[in-house]
């Protein structure tokens, strides 16, 4: 008796599962297991808490960025010996001041501050070519500036690529030309 109750067990609680189900009855549906992503809101919620998170990092990191950019121009300005550099340092000043306001204008919705900040790279970079005149200078910056640029474009075309909204890898992609542009001048002037 006991081998047939536990198959007759299994038989009705299975049809009653089945049926419960077909009936539209709510808190008996059974379902085939879904992934955590689509089903745990609390993961989802992280998930999309870690990208905005790290979205805001790379606004936060890119509007200092082009402070630093915008800062250091201005020194090209005014301690470059040649034109060239004089160009490139207007140029700096120019494209991060428009680059900034972009950046400003994606972050306001997101509840990202404005930062008036640099990074401490850019304030190293600063603080070094603001003892050099001259031709050292403009040596020093050209170099500078294309270390600088490559850096910047590897992290942006990462950004660009990443699963971060929309609105922050449209930015970042769109950036990216500026940002070569900048780097083939540097390399220009070398």
């Amino acid at each position: 008796m006991r081998r047939l109750t536990l198959p007759l067990l299994a038989c009705v609680t299975g049809m009653s599962l089945a049926i419960a189900s077909c009936s539209g009855e709510k808190g008996t549906d059974v379902a085939a297991p879904k992934n955590d992503a689509t089903v745990n809101p609390a993961a989802t919620g992280a998930a999309t808490a870690a990208a905005e998170s790290h979205a805001a990092q790379f606004l936060t990191d890119a509007m200092k960025g082009d402070n630093g950019e915008v800062r250091v121009g201005k020194l090209a300005l005014e301690k470059g010996s040649s034109q060239g550099v004089k160009d490139f340092g207007q140029m700096l000043v120019t494209d991060h001041g428009k680059a900034k306001e972009q950046v400003v204008q994606v972050a306001q919705p997101m509840n990202v501050p404005a930062t008036d900040d640099t990074l401490p790279e850019a304030d190293a970079v600063h603080t070094r070519l603001q003892g050099l005149s001259g031709a050292a200078f403009d040596k020093e910056f050209i170099a500078a500036m294309i270390e600088d640029h490559q850096k910047d474009i590897d992290k942006f075309e990462q950004e660009a690529g990443s699963g971060d909204p929309a609105q922050v890898t449209d930015l970042a992609r769109q950036t990216v030309p500026t940002l070569k542009k900048h780097l083939e001048t540097a390399q220009s002037l070398q």
